[in-house]
């Protein structure tokens, strides 16, 4: 698809416009999809490299030069290490490895491994990064033998990792990660932990699931030095739904650069069409003439997945716009799948259409030495070659000269062609569904630019006084930092049939594509302002059912992993947990739309999973819900509420299609099993876990259905008892997912604090959850999976579930 950022070149009109200043764990830049979500990590702007999602590099750099004196308000360089003991990425190691636990000592240098394997590194699933020797499950253990030399330059350690990893330096525990899985993290390694001479790395890693990956190494600085070294100061950012807006005072002059993702979701081809802009005017603080040019760079890092991978950087025009273009050489569309990986197909776009600004391809320190000079990049036409050897640039350059005001635009864009793989066939993105080109997208974005900005400011007025008016201002804090990064984690496309399908990626989670349990929670938000995108969501389940590719009895979890949709690929079903969330969001399109027209097409899938639940839904097997990181457990009492809403639901729909008969069966039903569970559930002053364990608890978030679609299926004294004993157990960053452990789950605290009856009440369980969202020290787009004690991130991170926030604006609108 094609994503185009914009920094306008006429002032804006000024339009009053509801914003909010927080600190967020990372602020939204350009969030079009999974492959086009690029975030600022830190307070400053300027403070590191942009970045992707995932946490790597996509550097896009801005600088402003007021009088002669540069100041960088955007990104910042990203200088190379230099390998002292290489990781895999850039240079094949080899060590010894064994997957059998090996006795103990093993992580000491005198240990004897001659029995142990030879490979090459990396270690891990076959298609992952620079793999020399296939890991796919279970444990492994690694040691790697090196000589170093000492030096006075810092050195830093730098691993990757999927999934618990722990490593040894000479037998000295210097990483124990826990579960989770990250890629290229980097720390600062303590000097006396090596010895002159030889030294040993002994690594330990369990892949739970899903990818497998081991690579280590050490690392210093190079001798490059940085040349945009001067920041401008920065007074301010602000958030709303749309936009991130941030204000700098370099030298004389105030600059205000603001980030605008137009995704309006009345508009499916607006939202579909990747196209952000980004405004930035310059005013003059005393009043006095200033010469003011601004530079904006970008890498072919937004088109490649490693980056040394070969690329090609070009020119070209289409009428009244000047582009440059990068993209891989290889052009592997739709080849690679999986959690933390980039795209390397398509290619992204520098492009402007502005009279006086200059476009030009560089080298990356030829191009900011030629601006620091002269103001001016040469421009070396087309390039080739494998990075980070060649590294090439994109630059834009333009001049204001001003006494007042100024202001310019550029753009920058992402043409891949084809989306998704769906069921084999590889399909476009829904914005090039009337054989839209590049060239007529770029021309549209800039056509339409001035509009858009005044719709993006009406919708975001609306969203924050409705936010407000629903739960407060924490409340609509955290819907504004959701907006953006929910939509972002879908692509929307069609099938062969003009179906939609708005298919969700489990960022950092396991990569699966169109995921039940997370449309569950990521639900609201899209029932909230557009519901033909919660179908979009939901057909894929469907057609995989109703083609007879799927054939058990229940929903199934997923559809595949991004961005191939041909099948489920995640290792464990869950069937309460699916068939119930198929049939209650189905229930609540009808509840919203006010009538049955969407479940009446599915009407078959929907009876199979109605029965499923009615025989196994009460007291549910061990299995897995949608908490799946906590483990198999069995009467799940949470789960066994989800099966009675799906069930409840079943019937509503009934109802609304004039099947009067089986409305009364599935509904009565639902009714019974409501007084069953409560018999079995309760705990004295609370409700179980499991049924079978007293003294346990949870968040029983799945209730909220009870009220939102108004079945009154369960007793209102349930949540009377729970209500307050939650609060009795809530820590300082926000309420535990259950008895078990003291992490949590966001969107399921909405969920909770939505059951209750007032204002107060709700504000008691949101002001923790905000408080982690500003407090929280791992700068990663919001995650949703944290610790309650002190607001660390477990795992998950820039996931779609956070729509779940809006639940509350749903209860407060006419929708539900």
């Amino acid at each position: 698809m094609l994503s185009l950022l914009l920094v306008r070149c006429d002032a804006p009109k000024e339009i009053s416009h509801s914003k909010t200043i927080l600190r967020a764990p990372a602020y939204p830049l350009i969030t079009i999809d999974p492959y086009t979500s690029v975030w600022s990590m830190t307070d400053q702007l300027y403070d590191q490299p942009v970045k992707h999602w995932t946490g790597k590099v996509q550097s896009l750099i801005g600088v402003i030069k007021v009088d002669g004196t540069p100041y960088r308000f955007l990104g910042k360089e990203e200088i190379l290490l230099k390998g002292l003991v290489p990781m895999a990425k850039d240079e094949h190691w080899t060590g010894q490895y064994v997957h059998e636990k090996p006795s103990t000592g093993w992580e000491r240098p005198e240990f004897d491994d001659q029995s142990w394997a030879t490979g090459k590194a990396a270690f891990g699933s076959d298609g992952m990064k620079a793999i020399g020797t296939i890991w796919e499950d279970g444990e492994i253990w690694v040691r790697r033998e090196f000589n170093y030399n000492r030096t006075d330059q810092k050195l830093y350690l730098m691993y990757s990792h999927d999934d618990d990893f722990e490593l040894y330096l000479n037998g000295t525990e210097v990483i124990n990660t826990g579960n989770s899985a990250r890629h290229e993290q980097m720390i600062e390694l303590d000097p006396d932990l090596l010895n002159e001479g030889e030294n040993t790395f002994a690594a330990h890693c369990w892949d739970r699931g899903g990818l497998a990956y081991v690579d280590f190494g050490i690392y210093t600085d190079s001798d490059q030095q940085e040349l945009f070294t001067q920041t401008a100061n920065q007074t301010k950012v602000a958030l709303s739904a749309t936009q991130t807006l941030y204000t700098f005072e370099p030298g004389p002059v105030s600059l205000n650069v603001t980030f605008t993702a137009p995704l309006l979701m009345d508009d499916l081809e607006l939202l579909s069409r990747p196209v952000n802009y980004i405004d930035y005017d310059v005013k003059s603080l005393d009043g006095k003439d200033h010469e003011v040019e601004i530079y904006f760079e970008m890498t072919p890092q937004w088109a490649v997945n490693e980056d040394n991978q070969e690329v090609i950087v070009e020119s070209g025009t289409t009428g009244k716009v000047d582009y440059l273009k990068s993209g891989t050489t290889a052009q592997s569309i739709l080849e690679k799948k999986g959690d933390n990986v980039r795209i390397d197909w398509g290619y992204a776009y520098l492009a402007s259409a502005e009279e006086g600004s200059s476009l030009a391809i560089s080298d990356y320190l030829t191009a900011k030495e030629a601006f620091l000079t002269q103001s001016v990049v040469p421009n070396t036409g087309k390039v080739t070659g494998r990075m980070p050897k060649t590294r090439p640039v994109m630059t834009f350059t333009q001049s204001l000269n001003t006494s007042d005001s100024s202001s310019g635009y550029l753009m920058i864009g992402y043409d891949d062609r084809y989306s998704i793989q769906y069921f084999g066939e590889n399909l476009k993105a829904f914005w090039t569904q009337d054989s839209t080109t590049i060239e007529q997208a770029l021309a549209s974005a800039a056509t339409n630019h001035e509009d858009l900005l005044q719709r993006c400011i009406g919708f975001d007025n609306q969203l924050w006084d409705e936010a407000v008016n629903a739960g407060g201002k924490n409340y609509a804090d955290l819907c504004v930092l959701a907006y953006r990064q929910s939509i972002a984690a879908h692509k929307l496309t069609q099938d062969d049939q003009g179906n939609l399908l708005f298919l969700s990626k489990e960022n950092f989670s396991n990569g699966s594509i169109g995921t039940v349990d997370v449309t569950y929670p990521s639900a609201p938000l899209f029932l909230k302002y557009n519901p033909d995108l919660l179908k979009g969501m939901l057909n894929p389940i469907f057609y995989y059912t109703e083609s007879g590719k799927w054939t058990k009895p229940f929903a199934a979890h997923d559809v595949g992993t991004y961005p191939k949709a041909n099948g489920q690929t995640y290792g464990g079903d869950m069937p309460v947990e699916e068939s119930g969330n198929m049939l209650i969001l189905t229930a609540a399109i009808a509840e919203q739309e006010g009538n049955a027209d969407y479940a009446q097409a599915h009407w078959e899938a929907l009876t199979t999973w109605a029965k499923y639940l009615m025989q196994n839904g009460l007291d549910p097997e061990n299995q897995l819900c949608t908490d799946d990181f906590a483990g198999h457990f069995a009467h799940n009492a949470n789960l066994s509420i989800k099966a009675i809403m799906g069930i409840a639901s079943y019937g509503r729909l009934a109802s609304l299609l004039g099947k009067d008969d089986i409305a009364e069966k599935y509904l009565s039903e639902a009714k019974k099993m409501a007084v069953q569970w409560e018999e079995m559930a309760n705990d004295g002053d609370h409700y179980k876990l499991t049924f079978d364990k007293a003294g346990t608890w949870s968040q029983k978030y799945n209730l909220v259905w009870d009220k939102l679609l108004g079945f009154n299926i369960f007793p209102p004294e349930i949540v009377s008892q729970e209500i307050p004993y939650y609060l009795s157990v809530q820590n300082r960053y926000g309420l535990p997912l259950d008895n078990r452990r003291t992490y949590t789950k966001s969107d399921w605290i909405v969920w909770t604090a939505t059951l209750a009856d007032d204002q107060e009440t709700f504000q008691k369980f949101i002001d923790p959850l905000h408080d982690y969202v500003t407090s929280t020290p791992d700068r990663v787009p919001m995650s949703d999976w944290y610790e309650t004690p002190d607001a660390t991130q477990v795992g998950f991170q820039a996931r779609s579930v956070v729509g779940g926030y809006f639940i509350k604006m749903l209860e407060n609108s006419s929708e539900l």
